[in-house]
């Protein structure tokens, strides 16, 4: 359920110069095997919120009835990144939403910065919460999640709208997504609902023949199928994501990850994901994180020192439950100054329904 980001400083250490250059030969040489990825000029966040501005447009001109009245813009399946997420059902397994095992654990917080290592168990501060993070995640049962059900989430988030050339923060909204577990490709991802509309989940922008499973569109299958050797699955991660002169490439390694975070996720997949991130160089704590409607938690951020912001994880003190993210400003910028907000967002309920439009509550139930 869906978008933002912020930002660490990238401090790398020369420890390990010979596996570092091994695991860049092989980065390379994936990169090599792998279609030429699109390029994006803004972080995430921003970048897909101006697609969807754009798509919504061209919707209203494509559609419109003969008499020029536009019809109903189309949601775009990347207007909001946590409406591909899927979701699971049961109640007894809610915290598998989140790849995330109820514990027992009070955590405390507190800042750090980040080195590089390849070490299974790091004493780093930001590396033991991910640690304790991926052992919970690790030890929850697999689920099963046919191929004709729907994700359900609910969500609040809110965006910065920057085609002024500024930062304008939009009002906190609360939306519902349905978004199909078919492997595809598809052309009508699902639904949402928002402000009392429903509106249809279109492919993304240059899926003309429909939007495969991936991490446009995040399947429990497709997860399943991800590596769970974390320095394998970084070097995936690192190999698959764009690259571009206006985000950190760690940045958006680490927002890549961030993007699949908060849905039904396959144990092993769920704590391959954190232990790769624990990798990424500039990865701290969050000493004062919290979500779009104030849940404060334990948190896990970085810094960009490219466009300027940071980008926070927030999970849950007791039990590690994720419960959102937001994206702020470290310095002043042309978008605004120093603790603008840029995106937020918190994730409220998430369950696998047999039907889109079907309430979680009802499935529950039957």
């Amino acid at each position: 359920m869906t978008p933002n980001k912020d930002v660490r400083a990238d401090r790398r250490t020369d420890v390990g110069t010979r596996a570092d250059a091994r695991a860049d030969a092989d980065v390379a040489e994936i990169a090599r095997l792998l279609p030429a990825p699109d390029r994006r000029p803004l972080p995430h966040a921003q970048h897909l919120h101006h697609k969807e501005q754009l798509m919504q447009h061209i919707d209203r001109d494509r559609n419109g009835d003969r008499t020029g009245t536009p019809a109903q813009p189309a949601r775009q399946a990347f207007s909001a990144r946590r409406l591909l997420r899927p979701a699971i059902l049961l109640p007894v397994t809610a915290l598998a939403l989140a790849g995330i095992l109820t514990t027992s654990i009070v955590l405390t917080t507190g800042d750090d910065t980040a080195t590089t290592t390849t070490a299974s168990r790091d004493v780093r501060p930001a590396a033991a919460l991910l640690d304790q993070i991926s052992d919970a995640a690790g030890k929850n049962e697999e689920l099963t999640v046919r191929d004709d059900q729907f994700a359900y989430t609910r969500q609040k988030d809110q965006g910065a709208d920057l085609t002024s050339g500024k930062a304008v923060m939009e009002p906190l909204k609360e939306s519902e997504s349905w978004v199909a577990q078919d492997p595809g490709p598809l052309r009508k991802l699902g639904i949402v609902k928002e402000d009392g509309e429903t509106l249809p989940i279109n492919a993304q922008l240059g899926d003309t023949e429909g939007t495969p499973e991936g991490f446009g569109r995040p399947t429990y299958h497709w997860l399943a199928s991800l590596p769970t050797d974390p320095d394998k699955l970084l070097r995936f991660l690192y190999a698959k994501t764009p690259k571009s002169d206006d985000q950190e490439r760690d940045q958006a390694v680490f927002e890549r990850i961030g993007g699949l975070l908060g849905g039904v996720t396959p144990p092993k997949t769920a704590a391959a994901l954190y232990r790769a991130a624990a990798k990424i160089p500039g990865v701290t704590k969050a000493p004062a994180a919290h979500d779009a409607i104030g849940r404060h938690g334990v948190g896990i951020a970085r810094e960009d020192t490219t466009f300027h912001t940071r980008t926070e994880w927030v999970f849950d003190r007791q039990d590690l439950t994720y419960l959102g993210s937001r994206s702020y400003l470290v310095k002043d910028t042309q978008y605004g100054k120093k603790g603008t907000l840029m995106s937020s967002e918190a994730v409220l309920d998430f369950a696998v329904v047999d039907k889109a439009g079907q309430e979680p509550s009802r499935a529950r139930e039957s």
